[in-house]
């Protein structure tokens, strides 16, 4: 390991780096010298940092054989080939002036409206690029690839267009061309500050075609401030026309207000006159509403700034939705005949004529400005709200400031400021995905110009402004970006990207974390989960020790303390206080995204330490929480995944959670892509092959020319078996034994078998030069056991080896259950638990179906339930004795069962003496109910 790199020489290095950039941007938008890359996208991503000791495959080196895994990924293949892509692309293309091709916009939270306020646009679609991009690579299949090509080049036309000065954006009009405004596009027209001509009568006329039914949207607004201005709004509160006009604020307006709401996607004519006192409203020819008390004119408004169409002069309200034709202002009151008369032809064309004031007839087709035809040469400009991007390389569904914002902002409220830069890791790594499926150079411009753009913003920020924004619950979360900055350093080598990494450093989190003190109590979980598995990188990338140790410590800090049974973690998505589950059971549990994020920091930990546990975890989540996130069907328009996983008592999955495009449906689209990519590990140097999951699948190590097959039902079968093709290879195979594995591990080599004693929660070791052919038969019998809450023993959940198994039940309380009636022998519950004929892994017990949690149905299910032993029961034979309890809740049998395995029959008896004599000698059992017990275990028959 190199020695670390301090803050200050990574700094340095950057800005000497960025005195000479490798990437410039002329007017055409079109970066002139391409990033430096690999001469192929694989060998970067074959470049695992030297501190990884385990290494993992690609994602097309291991191919997933028919079964569980195989079947959930054709469901969300389903998806990721009948979603339109251009609907993602829409608000992309919006936000930068494009035609969006009359595209809807996905909605939920990649909309302008309901739960995310339009803060989260572009998010969904960084998720679905990788999910192609895994997709590609774990099929091959064209489709995805072609889909992955629209996308990037559709990204790279966004870039350019946010470079330049906005263009006209040119549609249909009522008479020959218009001016169309996409929603969530920010821009507006700008009109010179003449226009008014201080005119004492004045007429204004509009042709509107409006497409959304926001109110408050501005056909124009004449002002200076929020005091002295004068609109025309498509709609007031009470979604009708308003016009209105004041020298002393909203509270001094003398206004007009129309009487039936404007239709949508329609053409409608808008004029408003004044004179003499009077203010009228006309609406497609016809006087709606007149002010008789109107004083004010634009006489008395003066000299004004700001000289809108689409704009209002209060921030909060709406850039108009939809197309402009016709806008003329005359310096008079046009009769009634003569407006009803714009309704059919141009005002050229009528007895009014063009207006005096301002005419503009939207013929342009191109360009940013737009030509006034009154004579007085009054040119109109098209701008967006927000200016420009600070920085070429600014790329996103949204405008600028929301970072801005964030820069100065000491309280978080995501309602102004969500997540910017969350949702600028998912576009940085959706076209860093794509560029290592593709190779497609556009892809790597738009990641490396991403990095390059926050780079220049964050590097100018004081270390202390860093902290505070990153310690700010939601309005700074980050998400995984430092981890995918340190992947794209791997490609580009830019000191400055390294540097940008660094950036993100929280050093509360890091410092608190790295000394193992736990302050993760009221914390939001994934805002933080995925923050160490960057971290985990630049230990790689630097040596800084504290990065690895906050991040093994941190994972300490979840697992087992913060986990449920199905390996999720969190509530209402906070941590509570360490060690406490039951007091945290709610109807929003386990958020989706928490587990997918554990499961890359797991493997990440794995990679510097090969500890099981890791690996232990990444089974009981990948088999439990995230395959049953996914329904069991498959919809072109919806990934089908939950949000929270609700673990009280009825509780019944939903998988199209709040409005849609959430974060965890973003993260189920990936997980659902690449559930292969931690089956198999290698070592660094290539002497062993790790087996951590057992899933049918088939691994090509091209390194060692040899192929590992593995054939399995698993977990439907107990075992698996593993055949080795191509040329001979010495290695050793390292199988995992996984903690559950309590009944034995036995491994067999072409049927004979390997000497050994394999120990649960870890690796069992078979070396050997390996010849086509060869077969390796792994047999794991799996047992039910139960796992406590910790802070409520009482509250229990049932796991079968690696599966969790939850009971289909409607009852909205806690099941009551015994499980101690037909104990085997060894401990196993499962004898007292009735299978069900045809369905794996289903089984009843008091009268409720238990069902695996990984089947992604909508019954109402109990993941927990409360164990009730009430009599002293052994091998089905009741003694009719109470099940006495101490004080800390431990029961009599909880006290004999906790001594199995127990070999025979006989050696489960001196058990129950040896504990009845003490429960007696305590005063917890009388003499006569203890030797009914003894007797009852001594003439019952028990499963092996």
């Amino acid at each position: 390991m190199a020695p670390p790199l301090s803050r200050r020489s990574l700094f340095q290095a950057a800005a000497l780096a960025a005195a000479t950039p490798a990437l410039s941007y002329p007017a055409t938008g079109r970066a002139t010298a391409a990033v430096e890359a690999p001469q192929t996208a694989a060998a970067a991503a074959a470049a695992a940092p030297g501190a990884w000791s385990v290494q993992p495959f690609a994602l097309d080196d291991v191919a997933l054989r028919p079964g569980l895994f195989a079947d959930k990924r054709q469901l969300m293949l389903d998806h990721a080939r009948g979603y339109d892509v251009n609907r993602l692309l829409q608000v992309f293309r919006a936000n930068a002036g494009l035609a969006t091709g009359g595209a809807v916009a996905p909605g939920g939270w990649e909309g302008l409206d309901g739960e995310a306020n339009g803060n989260l646009r572009g998010h969904y679609t960084g998720h679905f690029l990788t999910m192609l991009s895994q997709a590609y690579a774990g099929t091959g299949e064209q489709v995805f690839i072609d889909r992955i090509r629209t996308m990037v080049g559709a990204l790279t036309d966004v870039r350019a267009a946010l470079r330049k000065a906005p263009a006209v954006l040119s549609v249909a009009g009522k008479f020959g061309t218009a001016v169309e405004n996409v929603r969530g596009s920010y821009q507006y027209v700008d009109l010179p500050a003449a226009v008014l001509g201080g005119a004492s009568a004045v007429t204004l006329s509009a042709w509107v075609k409006p497409t959304h039914d926001g109110n408050w949207a501005r056909v124009f607004d004449f002002g200076n401030n929020n005091t002295r201005y004068m609109y025309l709004a498509g709609r007031n509160a009470g979604g009708v026309p308003r016009f209105a006009i004041t020298t002393s604020g909203p509270g001094g307006e003398q206004g007009i207000n129309g009487t039936t709401a404007l239709p949508l996607n329609q053409w409608s004519h808008l004029a408003v006159t004044i004179a003499g006192g009077t203010g009228t409203l006309y609406v497609n020819g016809t006087a709606v509403a007149r002010n008789t008390a109107m004083s004010l004119t634009p006489a008395a408004l003066g000299t004004l700034a700001n000289n809108w169409l689409g704009r209002s002069n209060f921030d909060t309200d709406p850039v108009f939705p939809g197309a402009f034709d016709e806008f003329n202002v005359w310096s008079r009151a046009l009769t009634a005949a003569e407006i009803t008369e714009l309704q059919s032809r141009r005002a050229a064309d009528s007895a009014a004529g063009r207006g005096n004031l301002a005419s503009y007839a939207f013929d342009e087709t191109s360009g940013g400005t737009l030509a006034d035809a009154s004579g007085r040469g009054l040119t109109a400009t098209l701008r967006r709200t927000w200016g420009g991007p600070s920085h070429p390389g600014f790329l996103a569904a949204y405008p600028e400031t929301q970072f801005i914002d964030l820069e100065s902002r000491t309280t978080s409220d995501y309602t102004k400021v969500w997540a910017p830069y969350y949702t600028a890791h998912k576009i940085l790594k959706g076209v860093l995905d794509a560029y290592l499926a593709t190779d497609d150079a556009r892809a790597l411009d738009l990641a490396s110009g991403m990095c390059d753009w926050m780079y220049a913003r964050l590097s100018k920020l004081p270390e202390a402004t860093l902290q505070r924004m990153w310690g700010l619950f939601s309005s700074g979360e980050f998400g995984g970006i430092v981890e995918a900055i340190c992947e794209l350093h791997t490609i580009t080598g830019k000191a400055e990207h390294l540097a940008l990494a660094k950036l993100f450093d929280l050093d509360r989190l890091i410092d608190n974390c790295a000394a193992n003190t736990d302050i993760l109590d009221g914390l939001h979980a994934n805002q933080h989960i995925p923050i160490f598995t960057g971290y985990l990188r630049l230990y790689d990338a630097t040596g800084e020790q504290r990065y690895l140790d906050a991040a093994r410590n941190f994972w300490g800090m979840v697992v087992p303390h913060r986990m449920y049974g199905i390996g999720g973690t969190s509530t209402g998505e906070f941590w509570k206080a360490r060690d406490v589950i039951a007091g945290t059971i709610s109807d929003t549990d386990a958020e989706t995204c928490c587990a997918y994020n554990m499961l890359k920091l797991s493997r990440t930990l794995f990679f510097h330490e090969q500890q099981p546990k890791y690996m232990d975890y990444y089974e009981r989540a990948l088999y439990n929480q995230v395959l049953g996130s996914k329904q069991d069907k498959s919809d072109a328009e919806k990934p089908l995944v939950t949000y929270f996983i609700g673990l009280t008592p009825g509780h019944v999955r939903d998988f199209t959670p709040k409005q849609g495009t959430t974060c965890c449906e973003g993260t189920g689209m990936e997980s659902a892509t690449k559930y292969q990519d931690s089956v198999y590990f290698k070592a660094a140097d290539g002497t062993s092959l790790y087996v951590n999951l057992y899933s049918p699948s088939q691994l090509t190590w091209a390194d060692k020319g040899v192929t590992v097959t593995q054939t399995t039902s698993f977990p439907r079968e107990q075992g698996t078996t593993l055949t080795i093709g191509g040329a001979g290879a010495a290695f050793a195979l390292r199988l995992r034994v996984p903690s559950w594995a309590t009944a034995g591990f036995r491994v067999t080599v072409n049927g004979s078998a390997v000497s050994g004693t394999p120990t649960p929660g870890s690796y069992f070791s078979v070396s050997r030069t390996w010849r086509s052919g060869d077969t390796v038969r792994i047999s794991m019998p799996f047992r039910l056991r139960v796992e406590k809450a910790i802070d409520d023993p009482s509250l229990q959940t049932l796991q079968y080896g690696p599966i969790n198994l939850v009971g289909r039940n409607s009852s909205t309380t806690h099941l009551q259950l015994g499980l101690y009636r037909n104990a085997g022998l060894s401990g196993d519950l499962l004898p007292s638990l009735t299978p069900v004929s045809g369905k794996p892994l289903h089984f009843t017990l008091g009268g409720t179906e238990f069902a695996p949690f990984f089947e992604g149905a909508e019954n109402p299910t109990h993941a927990y339930f409360r164990r009730s032993e009430p009599r002293v029961v052994f091998g089905n034979t009741d003694s009719g004795i109470a099940n006495p309890a101490k004080s800390d809740g431990t029961t009599l049998l909880d006290e004999i069962w906790a001594g199995a395995p127990f070999g025979t029959k006989n050696a489960l008896v001196a058990r129950v003496r040896s504990t009845v004599n003490a429960w007696v000698g305590a005063g917890l059992l009388s003499q006569a109910d203890g030797q009914t017990v003894v007797r009852t275990a001594e003439g019952a028959t028990y499963a092996p």
